[in-house]
């Protein structure tokens, strides 16, 4: 089964090019859900209390996670203990969920990984391709707004994230989704085509 990785910056246009690959009959694996997942789990909601205090669960006793992201995201250590404690539990999971789709016969999974570092240390290290969606930092912090994030933390989140230039470098497939978002699902499309006559 083919893996497709899906990456780019906050707003830079991931879901759309998604959403062309699932209309298209391929299932995909959201890597954001699978960490939200993760957050019910109740060895990993110990463990954050642990690391980042009790005051980050709701009066249900689940996480919230921009309480949770707002103490996680003030440096690169507390980002690193965040990892520490849910990125094995998000591997395990999404490890699983691909298992799944290959038992089911699917000849391909498209991943959207809002994360991604890099190839070798991440979940995308036996991808067959990774497509980069790329956009202006003003258009991107625009649409993120505009699909309701706060804009001082939108900047926060993208100054965590890799640059364009290190996606460029990581990547095996290029869009830049500095048009509409019809003009990025055709470009989509055309390289899909392309790309299943190469299997």
């Amino acid at each position: 089964m083919k893996k497709l990785f899906i990456i780019g910056g906050m707003g830079a246009g991931k879901s759309t090019a998604r959403k062309a690959l699932v209309d298209q009959g391929v299932p995909y694996i959201d890597l954001d859900k699978v960490g939200h997942d993760v957050l019910t789990w109740d060895t990993v909601k110990t463990e954050l209390v642990e690391a980042f205090g009790e005051d980050i669960l709701d009066e249900d006793g689940q996480i919230v996670r921009s309480k949770l992201a707002s103490k996680a995201f003030v440096n690169p250590s507390e980002t690193r203990k965040l990892n520490r404690i849910t990125l094995p539990r998000i591997e395990e999971a999404f490890t699983d969920q691909v298992d799944e789709l290959e038992r089911e016969g699917n000849d391909a999974v498209v991943v959207e990984y809002s994360v991604f570092k890099n190839r070798q240390s991440s979940l995308a290290y036996d991808a067959d391709v990774v497509i980069a969606v790329l956009a202006p930092l003003d258009m991107r912090i625009e649409r993120a707004v505009s699909a309701g994030w706060d804009e001082g933390d939108v900047r926060r989140r993208i100054a965590q994230q890799i640059t364009d230039a290190d996606r460029i470098e990581a990547s095996d497939v290029v869009f830049n989704n500095d048009g509409t978002p019809e003009e990025l699902r055709n470009e989509v499309l055309v390289w899909w085509n392309d790309y299943k006559k190469t299997w």
